[in-house]
């Protein structure tokens, strides 16, 4: 992977080139998910995934008055699998499905083909920027949307901050190099002292543009945004960066292109962010337990009724691996994002 003239560039430019690149990136010619790719998401699981978001947005639309109008937007979207089944849920819905307008943002050419493909019978529009999304309130969803952005990386060292940058001697040959930063600049641009009580610092730019987007939208025309992610919920940071190869770890500088490069998500910093963005943070759970208050284990008593012994066991195997936790459970966290009036609770504890 060839890179910029530079001797040194910053991580999130290195990554970003890893994995967006328009030929040789990983997400521009490679379909990640499943056995033959490098990890599996939760909509590729089990439906009940996707059966229970649609549910929970249904009861979203009821608690904003039941709008005439509400845009769903996905952001990333994989294969299409999610929204794909939770349109599915929404069509025996008729009211809240003649009321919603369907959008995905997806920056990969290669996905946005193969969810065209799944959604072509479907009124979905392929957005580029999220201002085009038309007035309205919005319900935002970011299932593993933002681990996949790329992220800057600062550590403390003798009482000064550096930042960690890739050097290159040539194409192939890369290591990690700390240069010395000026914290505090970046603090000013966001608002927000990111260096208190910190050793390191792991904080996404592009995420933080994402967030501020959709903070005005809520603000001025109401809604919400839900992500669902890995990571975790304490204040201090960590390294967290990794790559991962065919459902195994893999050096970062290994497999350009062919890897995936992704990091766990501090929600602590992202209720800092939207906090200062005038929002609020209205529900933050595990996934196990989100999906259990929303009735998932009822929907799978639903359906391994009268099946085959087998035909059981795969649905309640699949169910486990969403919620144990031990599995996708506790790792993956649920995150609910919306006005300081709202009081919408479903999934959360009250």
């Amino acid at each position: 992977m060839k890179n910029s003239k530079e001797k040194h560039i910053s991580l999130d430019s290195f990554i970003n080139k890893a994995l967006y690149d328009k030929k040789k990136g990983y997400y521009s010619k490679k379909d990640p998910f499943g056995k033959s790719g490098d990890f599996i998401t939760s909509p590729n699981i089990s439906i009940m995934f996707s059966e229970m978001l649609a549910i929970w947005c249904i009861a979203f639309w009821e608690n904003l008055g039941r709008p005439k109008k509400i845009n769903l937007v996905e952001l990333g979207g994989g294969n299409g699998e999610m929204i794909y089944r939770m349109i599915k849920v929404f069509e025996k819905f008729n009211k809240f499905n003649e009321s919603c307008n369907f959008y995905m943002h997806e920056k990969s050419s290669l996905l946005k083909n193969i969810q065209k493909k799944k959604l072509f019978s479907y009124k979905i529009k392929w957005i580029n920027s999220l201002n085009e999304i038309k007035n309205g309130p919005n319900i935002f969803l970011a299932n593993e949307f933002f681990d996949s952005l790329p992220i800057k990386q600062f550590i403390k060292k003798k009482n000064k901050w550096f930042e960690k940058k890739i050097e290159s001697s040539h194409p192939q040959n890369y290591k990690f190099i700390d240069t010395i930063t000026n914290i505090k600049k970046l603090e000013k641009k966001i608002g927000i002292n990111l260096s208190a009580n910190q050793k390191i610092i792991e904080f996404s730019p592009l995420s933080y543009k994402y967030l501020n987007t959709i903070s005005k939208k809520i603000n001025i025309f109401k809604g919400g945004l839900l992500i669902l992610d890995y990571g975790y919920f304490e204040k201090k940071m960590k390294n967290t960066l990794q790559s991962v190869y065919k459902h195994k770890f893999n050096n970062i500088f290994h497999n350009l292109g062919n890897a995936d490069i992704t990091y766990s998500i501090n929600f602590y910093l992202i209720k800092n962010i939207v906090n200062k963005l005038k929002l609020k943070v209205a529900g933050l759970t595990t996934q196990g337990e989100f999906l259990t208050r929303l009735g998932i284990l009822q929907r799978a008593e639903i359906l391994a009724k009268n099946l085959v012994f087998s035909k059981k066991s795969d649905i309640y195997y699949r169910l486990n691996r969403l919620i144990n936790d031990r599995q996708m459970g506790k790792i993956f966290k649920v995150m609910f994002v919306t006005t300081k009036k709202n009081r919408f609770k479903l999934g959360f504890k009250n």
